[in-house]
């Protein structure tokens, strides 16, 4: 089983792209689950969604406590929240960054580092910060874990093109860093 955790802000679309990773893992006949957790209801406070993928049906319906990957979409959420509270050793992180993922500083659990600049891309393409969608690409390119054809097709239902291209855009800038010593 995958567990990935998802860290946001409310109205960046944190648990839309929990759902849609879940529903790219059913598409192919495997399993998934997706819970939000929310603070205080409002645009711009800490959101947090908890994901679990497996080829075989998923009991726990609870937090993820110890992810596999850690998705950032808005880097500024580290002040507020310890995204690496509990990461299994060799850990992927996914950020929201304009730095090289070499040059983040991450802690000893951390194996994978992939970032994008999803803002920029975001505000590029749809005309507005929201990363939910350039996050999703970057996901695919860091771990492979889901297929990026199955998420794209559920943005375009959801979103339209334009957040379609966001995530191939993304999933195309997105530049993945394995620390020495970590598995590939």
């Amino acid at each position: 089983m995958k567990a990935i955790r998802l860290h946001g802000r409310g109205g960046m679309g944190t648990v839309k792209a929990s759902e849609i990773i879940v529903y790219a893992n059913v598409a192919r006949g495997r399993y998934g689950n997706s819970i939000p957790f929310f603070g205080f209801e409002r645009q711009g406070a800490p959101v947090t969604a908890f994901v679990r993928l497996d080829d075989r049906p998923i009991r726990p319906k609870t937090q993820v406590y110890e992810p596999d990957c850690v998705i950032v979409l808005d880097p500024t959420i580290q002040n507020a929240v310890d995204v690496f509270a509990g990461m299994k050793a060799g850990g992927v992180l996914v950020i929201n960054s304009t730095s090289e993922p070499s040059d983040i500083e991450v802690p000893e659990c951390v194996g994978v580092v992939a970032s994008v600049d999803a803002t920029a891309l975001a505000i590029s393409v749809l005309g507005t910060p929201i990363t939910n969608t350039a996050m999703l690409g970057a996901l695919v390119k860091a771990t492979e874990w889901i297929e990026l054809e199955d998420v794209k097709a559920k943005v375009r239902e959801y979103w339209g093109a334009e957040n379609e291209r966001v995530v191939q855009e993304a999933y195309d800038r997105t530049n993945v860093f394995v620390r020495a010593g970590s598995r590939a």
